[in-house]
């Protein structure tokens, strides 16, 4: 395909001179655009084709970067990003130096507000609106939530809090699960129109304020209206909220879209349009596997089979999920949680086995603690599987529900430290500083698949909080028959040496012994080098057992250094009397860019090289 009326398109000024007929022949090729641009590259695929029709309606009609639009979570922005300007650069999204996979405020005007974790959009927009009104403008200000997370507690919080007010906003809830109203039709979208159109408000104002005249009138037509809107439309508990419900819409019909969205951007007060899509439309594959589909690596654009990896280890994800099945098979206690990524964290293959065990809340983690948290009070011994900087947003509960009370809660940390691909929305960079200064709670970090399998053995022996941190990615393909518990606090000696003291953190540990040998080998300099297991409690004993006066002391660890685990050595080893070189190599107090996960360990100096030249730089 040429894509000729595509390219044609600069900004959003170029798109508001076509004719309203070009703009089908405009979705279908920006939608073969994004199924062959993403194939050698992988992306969040189907969310942007179910919101073709959409984008470009919205910035047909708006006057982009004057009007703001947010897009929840930001996947759903690919066709966003194409119509605003960035169109040739789409083949480098998500790649090192490229375009950002999310919205992103520095990389355009366009984006009003970031994003990377859904359900806020609500809450940015109203922000938006509300500054607006005191600012005594007047420009538009939308708000595009779906793809599930609507399930987000924060975004029911927003829309009490919007509803409440009259300033004037639009929420658009994209519907591509059919979740909400399968009435989709000739019928429903001529009825959104009606309902939105300047004839039925005007005839409704007017009524209300005759009504008004009248004791106990008003309440009864508002009865009577909620009642018979009740039947054909879905929208009363958002009516109830405060906002004016319209739809549903067909999302992909212009016809019924461009003329109800002009409708909605007419009207006072908080608005919300109920727009219904397909998630993945126009790639077969997608459309049929919308949660597979979702984000994925390079696939095939003529059969849609994905490329799989060449790696011949299973991935972190998959140990998880299989061993806590094995655990879940012997002991009845065992249950397991995940907030709305059963396939991301794996939990999907749990539940193949143990289905009635196995609990998908929704975009909730806050809901997904507590959950547990009641869960464990009951006797059971609940697993929670949430991404590292997903975990973030159920902090409050963590301490409150679970700590406080000493509950045996296993939080299982997948994607902890660095990400790639996603960014700084996704790296999971805090998880180490925010878990290990909680009273109660013990935190373990694999170096490898086999010591994961036998980290969540152990947790089962730990009468309280647990968290575990592992990485996205594979394994090394090491033997992981040993499924036997670890000594709770116990750090494991990989290497020993005169010369200095490694002592390495989970995801780091292969990278740190590979540069201790190296060394070794090249330098003729032998270090100690312990695999730390317990990032809390500490095994004290062995550190300062391995301490080398004089000699050099070095932390390595796939978090910020602000409340790291580094610092807390650094401290015992002081209290110990050490005196030395010191080198903690971390992250930095600074977010990351987005990459393959080898070129950011390269420049953060965290990986095999990196961690050679600070520790030369140490004994030179």
């Amino acid at each position: 395909m040429s894509y000729e009326l595509l390219k044609s398109l600069c900004g959003p000024d170029d798109l508001k001179q076509l004719a309203p007929e070009r703009l089908p022949e405009l979705a279908m090729q920006m939608r073969q655009y994004l199924i062959e641009t993403l194939a050698p590259i992988g992306g969040h695929l189907g969310a942007g084709l179910g919101v073709v029709e959409l984008s470009i309606a919205l910035h047909y009609l708006l006057d982009s970067p004057r009007d703001k639009i947010v897009w929840d979570v930001g996947h759903q922005a690919y066709p966003h990003k194409i119509l605003t300007g960035r169109l040739s650069a789409m083949p480098t999204i998500r790649q090192y130096g490229g375009l950002s996979g999310f919205t992103n405020r520095s990389e355009s005007e366009h984006d009003p507000f970031g994003a990377g974790h859904a359900s806020t959009s609500i809450s940015a927009a109203y922000g938006m609106a509300v500054g607006r009104d005191l600012n005594h403008q007047e420009h538009q200000v939308v708000a595009v939530i779906g793809d599930g997370a609507l399930t987000g507690g924060m975004a029911f919080e927003a829309l009490n809090h919007a509803g409440a007010r009259n300033n004037k906003m639009l929420v658009i809830l994209n519907d591509n699960e059919m979740s909400i109203a399968p009435n989709v039709g000739a019928m429903s979208s001529y009825l959104a129109r009606i309902i939105s159109g300047r004839s039925y408000t005007q005839a409704k104002d007017t009524a209300r304020r005759i009504l008004e005249k009248l004791p106990g009138a008003l309440d009864a037509a508002k009865r009577v209206e909620e009642h018979v809107k009740g039947m054909i439309t879905p929208g009363t508990l958002f009516e109830e909220m405060g906002f004016r419900y319209i739809g549903p819409v067909d999302g992909h019909d212009f016809g019924h879209l461009l003329p109800t969205l002009q409708n909605c951007m007419r009207l006072s007060g908080p608005t919300l349009l109920h727009v219904i899509t397909r998630k993945g439309l126009g790639f077969s594959p997608a459309e049929e596997d919308p949660e597979t589909w979702h984000g994925l690596g390079p696939y095939d654009v003529k059969s849609g089979a994905p490329f799989k990896s060449s790696g011949k280890a299973p991935a972190y994800t998959r140990v998880f999920a299989d061993m806590l099945a094995d655990l879940a098979d012997q002991d009845a206690r065992v249950v397991a949680i995940t907030a709305a990524m059963p396939g991301g964290t794996g939990l999907s293959r749990f539940a193949v086995r143990h289905p009635e065990r196995c609990f998908d809340v929704g975009i909730a983690e806050q809901h997904a603690a507590t959950f547990a948290g009641g869960l464990a009070a009951a006797g059971k011994r609940p697993f929670v599987a949430i991404y590292s900087t997903f975990m973030q947003r159920a902090y409050d509960q963590i301490i409150h529900d679970i700590c406080i009370q000493n509950l045996p809660v296993t939080f299982c940390m997948d994607r902890a430290g660095i990400v790639g691909a996603d960014g700084a929305t996704h790296t999971g960079m805090f998880d180490i500083a925010f878990m290990r200064n909680l009273p109660n709670m013990t935190v373990m970090a694999p170096k490898d698949e086999a010591e994961l399998r036998r980290m969540l053995v152990t947790s089962l022996t730990i009468d309280g909080p647990v968290a575990i941190r592992y990485p996205r990615g594979n394994g090394y393909g090491v033997d992981t028959t040993d499924v036997s518990p670890l000594v709770v606090g116990e750090a494991e000696l990989l290497e020993g040496g005169d010369d200095g003291l490694v002592i390495a953190v989970g995801t780091r540990v292969r990278d740190a012994l590979q540069a201790v040998e190296t060394l070794r080998r090249d330098d003729g300099v032998a270090m100690t080098l312990l695999n730390l297991r317990f990032i809390k409690p500490l095994d004290e004993a062995a550190i300062r057992a391995h301490l080398k006066p004089g000699k050099p002391l070095v932390v390595v660890e796939e978090g910020v250094a602000a409340g790291g685990v580094g610092q807390e050595i650094a401290v015992l080893a002081l209290q110990a009397g050490w005196h030395g070189p010191f080198a903690h190599v971390a992250m930095p107090d600074a977010f990351p860019v987005h990459g393959t996960q080898a070129e950011l360990l390269r420049d953060l100096e965290l990986d095999a090289q990196g961690i050679l030249g600070r520790i030369r730089q140490l004994v030179a």
